[in-house]
């Protein structure tokens, strides 16, 4: 079976605190977009798990998390699977890649299977392999609380056109929580405006009110992330914030052919450069 797994962007992103258990607790929203890598997955009937990463610095056994959501899944069963991935979602971008791979693999095996597994358990079972997981499985756009796994479905961005681009080179998730841990006072998101935005379908109010505490702690070797915020600004953007821990940025532009000169313009300098559009999911 092929199966599309979609990348997430976060249209907003807090830390609020860290939890006793160690993790942060978060509350963020996070959109699907229609660009992402595509998987095909097959059944096995002798128990083994295989997959080629599409990558080669990507893991190829049971530390990819598609493998990992593939066990969880078959667990049981007896049955294994082979996976495939055309990788095209940046890696180290806050795209939730590995996520979403996972993701698709548990949609794909539901189908194959035949189990027809709700989505509500589909989430549950896609926790035990990552935090980022339940939601990758649910697509469309959601409030994503706690460490990310409580989930509120939200009205999907409505349709508009995004610029993604990466700088080339990965910031540190632990390091960035640091930064953030650290920190008395700091820039806030406007999360329920946001939200807000998406109940009457308001593209430019969820782009006006766009921001990523993370980019308050970002230091000056990551300045290129502000850089290409200013570009996508410049260039027509209504809105523009990095994505997860990055290092993605990317900008809402409501105005299509401004953000086709967008994509054109920094693709001329960067290799990591997409256009694609939001994603509602099929549940919607």
């Amino acid at each position: 079976m092929k199966v599309r797994a979609h990348g997430k962007l976060n249209l907003s992103l807090d830390v609020l605190g860290k939890a006793p258990n160690g993790y942060h607790d978060l509350r963020m929203v996070v959109q699907t977009v229609e660009f992402g890598d595509d998987l095909d997955v097959e059944l096995r009937a002798d128990g083994l798990f295989t997959v080629d990463p599409g990558q080669s610095y990507l893991p190829a056994d049971g530390r990819n998390l598609a493998v990992k959501a593939a066990k969880l899944f078959l667990a049981g069963t007896g049955l294994g699977a082979d996976i495939r991935v055309t990788k095209r979602i940046p890696v180290c971008a806050g795209m939730g890649g590995g996520s979403a791979d996972a993701a698709a693999v548990l949609r794909a095996l539901n189908a194959l299977t035949g189990r027809d597994m709700p989505v509500d358990e589909l989430c549950a079972l896609g926790l035990q392999a990552g935090s980022d997981v339940p939601f990758c499985v649910l697509e469309g756009a959601a409030l994503a609380e706690g460490r990310g796994e409580k989930l509120t479905p939200l009205p999907s961005l409505p349709d508009c056109a995004i610029v993604i681009c990466k700088p080339p080179f990965a910031i540190s998730t632990p390091e960035l929580f640091g930064r953030v841990d650290s920190r008395k006072s700091r820039l806030r998101p406007d999360t329920d405006g946001i939200i807000a935005a998406l109940g009457t379908a308001d593209a430019a109010g969820v782009a006006r009110r766009m921001f990523n505490v993370f980019e308050d702690v970002l230091d000056r070797r990551q300045a290129e992330v502000f850089a290409i915020k200013r570009e996508l600004m410049d260039l027509g953007a209504t809105g523009a914030a990095m994505t997860g821990t990055g290092s993605a940025v990317f900008g809402l532009f409501l105005d299509g052919h401004a953000a086709q000169n967008a994509h054109a313009s920094l693709s001329g300098r960067y290799r990591e450069c997409y256009l694609t559009r939001p994603y509602a999911g099929e549940q919607q």
